[in-house]
């Protein structure tokens, strides 16, 4: 019976020993260190191809927002990130993805708000400052509507300019046709839309909406009286049912800034429009630049994580 509880014990206590000749467990998981080892790991915890996303202050008049994003659902501005993103690594070329040029090449064509220059300047600058080799090339023709741009000679003229983007702005003068036709200018965009791929086949194209305008009523010679266009909300209705139906990104920049209820009183109260209630001031078509290019970073992060 001794003999037995003697066994008992040296085999408790070789087991507490054995027990205690370990390494103490640890108080948390090793995992994290073992990533932090890992060179893939950390190279994707260190990662050079996403940008940050500037944050752009708004005037307080500006309300009733909705998020500044892009709309793509079916990923067809997929090959033009990918290129944004061997710009930002550094290791676009012509070669790279059989382009003609080392420069990344958008061009933004549409009426009298791209005429104007400042709007795709800035964001062409500021795309140029963040990423490096782009080009960013603006069209634009006082009072044009998009069949304005259904002539042979003017795509070829853009055709000639190599985009790897193309973005078309269109929408106001159409929306200040009293007579104005939904279906009409759904026929419209399609006829510039298929000539630009016939010249431009394997071109990713983004619209952009209008961003709301007023119109006006004469009451006297010296008078005018201004309500808002309700036409550039089927305006922008038509745009979004053709690039949803057509294969387009859209940034609908009408409803990010307010739509049919706040997007002409944002840009009025914050006194950033013209006194002909259409057009903007330097600031207003300065801040349009800004929200197109927090768009377009938003839209290319989410495509490279």
């Amino acid at each position: 019976m001794r003999r037995n509880r003697l066994s008992f014990v040296i085999f408790f206590l070789l087991c507490f020993l054995s027990l205690h000749a370990q390494d103490a467990l640890p108080s948390r998981s090793l995992v994290s260190k073992a990533a932090a080892d890992c060179d893939t790991l950390y190279l994707y915890s260190q990662r050079t191809d996403t940008v940050a996303v500037p944050i752009v202050v708004l005037p307080t008049a500006f309300h009733q927002l909705r998020e500044n994003e892009l709309t793509d659902s079916l990923g067809i501005l997929r090959p033009f990130w990918e290129k944004l993103r061997l710009v930002r690594l550094g290791t676009f070329t012509a070669d790279t993805l059989g382009t003609s040029s080392d420069t990344l090449r958008i061009v933004h064509i549409g009426d009298s708000h791209i005429r104007g220059h400042i709007f795709p300047r800035t964001t062409g600058e500021l795309l140029q400052q963040t990423f490096g080799a782009i080009s960013y090339t603006d069209v634009g023709i006082n009072g044009a509507f998009c069949t304005t741009f259904t002539r042979p000679d003017r795509v070829k003229a853009i055709a000639a300019l190599h985009p790897d983007l193309l973005i078309l702005s269109f929408g106001t003068n159409e929306s200040h046709n009293r007579r104005y036709n939904a279906q009409l200018h759904y026929h419209q965009m399609d006829e510039l839309v298929r000539m630009l791929r016939e010249s431009l086949p394997d071109v990713p194209m983004l619209m952009t909406t209008p961003p709301g305008s007023y119109e006006s009523t004469r009451v006297s010679r010296r008078r005018r009286t201004y309500k808002i266009n309700p036409r550039t909300a089927i305006t922008v209705q038509t745009i979004r049912r053709y690039a949803d139906a057509n294969g387009l990104a859209v940034w609908d920049m009408y409803e990010i800034l307010g739509g049919i209820r706040r997007a002409c009183l944002n840009w009025q109260e914050a006194g950033l429009m013209r006194p002909d209630h259409i057009h903007y001031l330097p600031d207003g078509y300065h801040l349009q630049g800004e929200l197109f290019h927090q768009a377009l970073l938003k839209a290319y992060n989410d495509y490279v994580e």
